[in-house]
């Protein structure tokens, strides 16, 4: 049925004056932040924690998050252009053919996983004097929401896309300059985010589950990477040499986290 089929062909950009633009992407990033401040407000309260100490949770994890995104992105996809060209990894410039404002086009959600651990290591250490666990447990509501956001600016800029779904469902990207339906593979992630963020909210507001350390987060980990390796059955694999794998490269990096996560619900507390 055609109903069934979407033209997908939205502009990037938000609006533009001058040079300067406004993308969907960068707004996603932005409300992601934003809603994840609140929401970790709400949860300082709660845990009668000081909120001057939240400014610099802030600050943690936006630099942890897109650094961590973006070296994950050249090192697990292309790390022959994170030898060669670092500071164009770091910074959100190109400087060949000719200098340009990039933004940080190319993020690994692998990457940010791990430079948001490593920040929250320091974090929990020197500003909130509590173990790394407790941070992490309660810092994976919100970023369980962000990550839902990060997709649907994945989808504005026809970016991620699903694989051919050889039928008259699906969006076709005429950004892309195609004819054929694609499964919407990032708007399957955002919805599987949103509803991880739902459990997690669930079980920290009215369970006692939030007590445990690790658990929170081992059942971040546990549903979010298993939501990734099934989303990404249906998405083009994003390096071409590894396309003939069984597995693609963001199939293999997420068994290990959910293994993590396991570990982590499931072990015997002390």
């Amino acid at each position: 049925m055609i109903l069934l089929q979407i033209d997908w062909n939205p502009s990037a950009e938000l609006f533009k004056i001058g040079s300067f633009a406004i993308r969907y992407y960068s707004l996603m990033f932005v409300c992601a932040f934003m809603i994840g401040l609140f929401l970790m407000k709400k949860i300082f309260i709660k845990e009668k924690i000081h909120l001057d100490k939240l400014d610099t949770l802030f600050i943690y994890v936006v630099f942890a998050t897109l650094l961590g995104a973006r070296i994950g992105h050249f090192l697990f996809y292309d790390p022959s252009f994170l030898i060669e060209k670092p500071l164009e990894v770091i910074l959100p410039v190109r400087f060949s053919p000719k200098f340009e404002f990039t933004g940080f086009a190319g993020l690994a959600s692998h990457g940010a996983a791990i430079g948001i651990i490593i920040a929250m290591y320091f974090f929990s250490k020197k500003v909130l004097k509590k173990p790394l666990l407790f941070i992490l447990d309660r810092i994976s509501v919100p970023v369980a929401l962000g990550a839902a956001f990060v997709r649907i600016g994945n989808l504005m800029n026809s970016e991620i896309i699903g694989k051919p779904t050889n039928s008259d469902y699906g969006f076709v990207f005429r950004k892309l300059g195609e004819d054929f339906p694609r499964h919407p593979a990032q708007l399957y992630e955002s919805i599987s985010y949103l509803v991880i963020f739902g459990i997690l909210m669930f079980v920290y507001w009215k369970t006692e589950k939030r007590n445990k350390l690790g658990y929170l987060f081992g059942l971040f980990f546990v549903l979010l990477w298993t939501a990734r390796f099934v989303v990404e059955f249906f998405k083009e694999a994003q390096v071409d040499e590894r396309a003939e794998w069984a597995l693609n490269t963001g199939q293999i990096l997420s068994i290990p986290l959910v293994l993590i996560g396991l570990y982590l619900m499931f072990r015997k507390s002390k």
